[in-house]
This record gives C-alpha cells, sequence and structure tokens, in this order.
C-alpha cells in the first residue's frame, strides 16, 4: 500500500484509465439513488413523462396529427430525446466538479475521468430510456417505422457531445463565478425548451423568424434526424456541418479554458465561503 504503481507502457495506462472512467460512471449512475435499478428507472419515467406532457399539449391545442406525414408520437419522441440528452449532457458535464473535487487530488485520478465518467452516464441512461420508451411504444401501441435508426442513433450521440461541449465552457466558469455558471447553465437549458425548435416543423419556419433559431445547433439535429425517421420528410433549412463544426469549436474553447481555470484554481478561493 506504500507502493506508488507506475504504468510500465500505453496499453497498461490505457486499460487504468477506461477502469477509472468506468468506477467513475458506476458511481454517477449510483449517486441519484443507491439502487441503480431504481435510478435508471426514475430516468426512464421522466423521459415518458415529457413524451405525454407535450402529447396532452398537442392535443389541447388542437394539434392531433403530426405536422410530418408519420406516426405523430415520433415526431415527439425525436424532439424530446435530442433535448433531454443534449441538456442533461450540458448539466452532468458542468456540475461534475472536476476542477474543485477533493477527488482530483488522489494520484490516478484527473478532471478527464471525472469529466468523462459524468457524461458517458448521462449517454447510458438516455440511451436507455430511449430504447425501452420506442420498445414500450412498438409492443403496446403501434409498431414503430423508423427510415435510417443508425443515423437517428448517430444524430443523438451528436446532441451529447455538443450538449458536453457546452457544459464544459460552464465547467471551466464555475470556479471564478459558481453562482453565474449555475445561472448560465439554467438559462441555456430553460431556452432551448423553445430554441431547440422540438415543437415544430423547421420547414415550415417562416425565413424572417430563422436567426432566432438557426444559431442553436439542437435546431439543426432534431430537425435533420426528424429528416431520416421521415421518409416523406427531407430538411431544407437546417443541414449537419454547423453542430459539427458548432461543437469542435466550443470542444476546444472548453478544452483550453479548463486547462487554464486548472492551472490557476486554489482552494483557498473558497476558503471565505
Amino acid at each position: 500500500m506504500f507502493v506508488q504503481h507506475r504504468n510500465r507502457n500505453m496499453l497498461e495506462a490505457a486499460y487504468n484509465t477506461l477502469l477509472l472512467i468506468y468506477f467513475q460512471i458506476v458511481y454517477n449512475l449510483r449517486k441519484e439513488h443507491t439502487n441503480p435499478l431504481i435510478g435508471l428507472l426514475l430516468t426512464i419515467i421522466q423521459s415518458s413523462l415529457m413524451v405525454v406532457a407535450f402529447f396532452l399539449l398537442y392535443y389541447v391545442i388542437g394539434v392531433r396529427t403530426s405536422p410530418i406525414r408519420g406516426d405523430f408520437m415520433v415526431f415527439i419522441m425525436t424532439g424530446i430525446f435530442v433535448f433531454v440528452t443534449h441538456v442533461q449532457g450540458t448539466a452532468a458535464v458542468s456540475s461534475s466538479g472536476a476542477l474543485t473535487s477533493g477527488m482530483t487530488k488522489h494520484g490516478p485520478m484527473s478532471s478527464a475521468v471525472m469529466i468523462a465518467g459524468a457524461a458517458i452516464a448521462v449517454l447510458y441512461k438516455q440511451v436507455l430510456s430511449c430504447i425501452v420508451i420506442l420498445w414500450a411504444y412498438h409492443a403496446i401501441v403501434t409498431p414503430v417505422v423508423v427510415n435510417d435508426w443508425v443515423a437517428c442513433l448517430a444524430l443523438l450521440v451528436l446532441a451529447w457531445l455538443s450538449g458536453c461541449a457546452v457544459g464544459l465552457v460552464f465547467l471551466s466558469i464555475r470556479p471564478w463565478a459558481p453562482k453565474a455558471a449555475g445561472l448560465l447553465t439554467t438559462i441555456y437549458s430553460r431556452l432551448n425548451m423553445i430554441a431547440s425548435g422540438k415543437m415544430f416543423v423547421a420547414n415550415t419556419l417562416p425565413n424572417f423568424m430563422l436567426p432566432y433559431f438557426e444559431w442553436n445547433p439542437l435546431f439543426h439535429i432534431i430537425d435533420q434526424m426528424r429528416g431520416f425517421a421521415f421518409i416523406n420528410y427531407v430538411p431544407h433549412k437546417t443541414n449537419l456541418e454547423y453542430p459539427i463544426y458548432f461543437t469542435i469549436a466550443v470542444t476546444m474553447i472548453g478544452l483550453m479554458a479548463e486547462f487554464t481555470t486548472r492551472n490557476s484554481v486554489s482552494a483557498s478561493w473558497s476558503a471565505g465561503k
């Protein structure tokens, strides 16, 4: 126990890092509830309630058929699943505590391990939630037909990556201004309730309103996913290049900001709080 372990080669170092990330993922999954199955069930229930809530909202305002020729519930799910995955990825990374946690003072741990653990835990929960909800709808209500499910899954991962990139920027701000970082995360999540465009079809949006939505990568991802999910829908006002370039650019900014903050952060900053 008094001997410091050192990796002998790159393969052993990669294995130990992946093992640490795995343990961090398990910790994040069990953090919400001591029973991991109940924690996953709560995630599934949360996503299901959002789908049902938006279905009832459409029903109340008189929209009872899909704006796109196809299954109405698939139209709703393509918006809800992407939105929840993006927002929860942002929140998980921004609150991972990778820069100020006492765990990073232990040799094997690092901020990269904590960030990766928080991000992958969200992806695991959301993918499992999507599979369970789609299977239940397919088995109980009506068969689900998705034109290109591989592309839809890839776009769900892209939404997760873009959310983690934004969360990385908020994480680097948190040690400097904890309340401001928390407020920015909340504002970003609430803003995406409307700006993500999950409640309407992008092709029907007037051109003068496009600048209010096209800055948001979620707007492009959701519309492109509907293009792959429905055989009769072709997106004309969105593209895949923007969310990809957005994710790469924001990730680079977040990594540089995280590196600067990690080299500057001090435990004495919170001594007077």
